[in-house]
C-alpha cells in the first residue's frame, strides 16, 4: 500500500491541489478546537464525504455540497478540514480501515494474500478510491496495513532493494486490478462487454492471438479469476527470488 513512494502513476486528473494549503492533511499541526465545535467532527464530515463519494464519485464531492449533506455552514465545514483534498484523503484512509488486519501466521504468503483480497475487495465497494492512491498516503489506516504487508515481506526474508521492489509491485497490482474493473464496471454493461468481445471475434484474422486466448471474453475467466492468478504468479515469484537470494 502506498505510503512515502506513490503506488500507482500519476494523480486522478480532475484532482486540483487548492492553493491555500498544499501539505498533506497527514502532515499540518491542527490548532486546539473550542468546546463549541463538538457537535461537527472530523468523523462525522468524514461519514458523509464518503456516502456522497459513493453516489456521486469524486466530481460530485463539494464542499459546499458537503456542508449541506451535514446541515451546517461551509464556515462550519472549514473549521475542521481546509480543503476538497484533505477531506479525500480523510475518506481514502477510512475505506483502508475497512481492510481486516489478519493476525499474522507462519505462512506469510497466505498473510499477503488475505491482505491483498481484502484490500481490492474494500476497493471494488467504493469504485472512487483506486484513482485517489497516487499521492504519498499516511494517514494511520494505510500506515498499519502497509506495516502489515512488509512485515510479512521481510519474514518471506526480503530486505532492503528487493523489499522495497515487492511491496510496490504487490500494491500496484493489488490498485491497478481494481482502477481497472472499478471503471469496466461503471462505464460498461453486459452488452457492451460482448460487442468489445464480438469485435475481436470478427477481426480474428488481424488479432489471432487476442481472440484465442480469450482477451475480453468475460465468461472465459472472470475478474475473480485472473485477480487470484495474478496475484499468486506475483508471489511465487517473490517467493522464487527470496530463494536465490538465500
Amino acid at each position: 500500500m502506498s505510503t512515502a513512494e506513490p503506488a500507482t502513476p500519476g494523480q486522478h486528473p480532475t484532482r486540483r491541489r487548492d492553493s491555500r494549503s498544499t501539505q498533506s492533511v497527514w502532515l499540518r499541526a491542527e490548532p486546539a478546537r473550542p468546546r463549541r465545535a463538538l457537535p461537527l467532527t472530523v468523523e462525522r464530515i468524514v461519514a458523509a464525504a464518503v456516502a456522497l463519494l459513493d453516489e456521486h464519485g469524486i466530481e460530485g464531492l463539494t464542499m459546499r455540497r458537503l456542508a449541506q449533506q451535514l446541515d451546517v455552514t461551509s464556515t462550519a465545514l472549514y473549521w475542521h478540514v481546509k480543503t476538497k483534498d484533505d477531506v479525500l484523503d480523510l475518506a481514502v484512509d477510512r475505506i483502508f480501515g475497512d481492510v481486516p488486519v489478519p493476525e499474522p501466521s507462519d505462512d506469510w504468503i497466505d498473510d499477503i494474500r488475505s491482505l491483498a483480497r481484502a484490500w481490492r475487495a474494500a476497493m471494488l465497494c467504493h469504485p472512487w478510491t483506486p484513482s485517489l492512491v497516487g499521492r504519498p498516503m499516511l494517514g494511520p489506516n494505510v500506515l498499519a496495513r502497509t506495516e502489515f504487508l512488509q512485515a510479512a515481506l521481510v519474514r518471506g526474508g526480503l530486505d532492503g532493494l528487493q523489499l522495497a521492489v515487492a511491496t510496490r509491485m504487490l500494491a500496484n497490482y493489488v490498485i491497478g486490478a481494481a482502477l481497472t474493473e472499478a471503471t469496466w464496471h461503471q462505464t460498461a454493461d453486459p452488452q457492451a462487454r460482448a460487442a468489445a468481445r464480438n469485435q475481436i471475434a470478427a477481426l480474428s484474422d488481424a488479432y489471432p492471438t487476442l481472440n484465442a486466448s480469450g482477451h475480453l471474453d468475460h465468461s472465459r475467466w472472470n475478474d475473480d479469476v485472473l485477480f487470484e492468478e495474478g496475484l499468486n504468479g506475483i508471489l511465487r515469484a517473490t517467493r522464487r527470488n527470496d530463494a536465490a537470494r538465500g
